[in-house]
């Protein structure tokens, strides 16, 4: 569609709205961040407060092994803006963000990682750009400052977005976005039992933009996004977006049938017009390796689409909340 295109080039020419007139919510999921979520709060009331703002941050403790949840309850404590949320266990980044959105009032909606490597001060750049029309403006980092494992994560990441969610090629989409609220009210009614955030993002938007800011080194710490993480996540896109791997699947066992067939054939005409015998088992046996290890390659993928399948039915909560509480500094 043509509007599902549009950039911060289209929205550049509508009339610029007062930030002054809405409210908003900052939702950070926190994981094993004892050392610098304080800060990162701290830094992000101190924004607000700076510009005059109607907000309110939204922090979920993502089953962290550390004493997270405790630095969230002493900073509620101080902060009267604050809304603290302690899921079951972990259930990762998007099932994380998926529950602040539920608890979030803002007009607008930014969501952030609590290490501060997306600078609370940043958020002013995305806000500008949204009041030009935008419903989601990602943040574009001027320099990347992460390791090289993440870099070609968000490399394979991003073409599976174009492939699945169709991503504009001169988009860039990160982490570090601002949505307006009927596109996180979209995300909230889909009930996926797999949120893939980015990826709703860009389903249920059609003014779509980026905006470059900064992105700072990790001030403590390491990333959490290991390779496991990056694959786990880029399984979860295929298999619960897509039907590519099925069809891929169901390519291969075509090709594989037709070779099948046409050795099989070879074999025949062998032997109606010729002496030779087939003596054949090291063939036999490397012909019946190749095709069972098919027949289970599509049966496993089946297998998995079935059991997402199963999950979504039978699941009404992709989290479990074990405790909240709101700042009442």
């Amino acid at each position: 569609m043509r509007t599902a295109t549009r950039t911060a080039t289209s929205t550049a020419l509508a009339p610029v709205l007062d930030m002054h007139q809405f409210r908003y919510s900052v939702v950070i999921p926190v994981f094993n961040s004892e050392a610098i979520v304080g800060t990162t709060i701290d830094r992000t009331v101190a924004f607000f407060e700076s510009h005059g703002l109607d907000y309110e941050i939204i922090l979920v403790n993502d089953g962290s092994s550390d004493e997270s949840w405790d630095v969230l309850c002493e900073a509620a404590q101080h902060h009267a803006h604050l809304k603290i949320v302690n899921l079951l266990r972990n259930y990762g980044q998007h099932n994380a963000n998926l529950c602040g959105f539920r608890r979030a009032t803002g007009d607008y909606v930014v969501t952030m990682d609590d290490d501060l490597q997306n600078p609370p001060e940043e958020i002013i750049h995305l806000i500008r750009q949204a009041m030009t029309g935008s419903d989601v403006v990602f943040g574009k980092f001027r320099q990347k400052q992460a390791a090289s494992t993440r870099n070609l994560g968000s490399k394979v990441i991003g073409l599976i977005n174009r492939r699945v969610f169709g991503q504009p090629p001169d988009l860039v989409v990160s982490n570090f976005r601002i949505l307006r609220r009927d596109v996180v009210n979209r995300i909230c009614a889909s009930r996926s039992a797999y949120p893939y955030i980015t990826g709703q993002a860009l389903l249920y938007s059609s003014r779509r933009a980026n905006v470059e800011v900064e992105h700072a080194p990790r001030a403590a710490g390491k990333s959490n996004y290991s390779p496991v993480r990056i694959a786990r996540l880029v399984t979860r896109i295929l298999f619960s977006y897509s039907l590519w791997p099925l069809r891929l699947s169901a390519a291969i066992g075509f090709v594989t049938s037709a070779l099948a067939f046409l050795v099989g054939a070879g074999f025949l005409l062998r032997r109606f017009f010729t002496d030779a015998r087939v003596e054949g088992w090291t063939s036999l046996i490397v012909l019946m390796a190749l095709f069972n290890g098919v027949m289970i390659l599509m049966l496993s993928m089946l297998g998995e689409y079935v059991l997402r399948t199963l999950r979504q039915v039978t699941e009404t909560e992709s989290y479990h909340v074990l405790e909240e509480h709101t700042g009442h500094g």
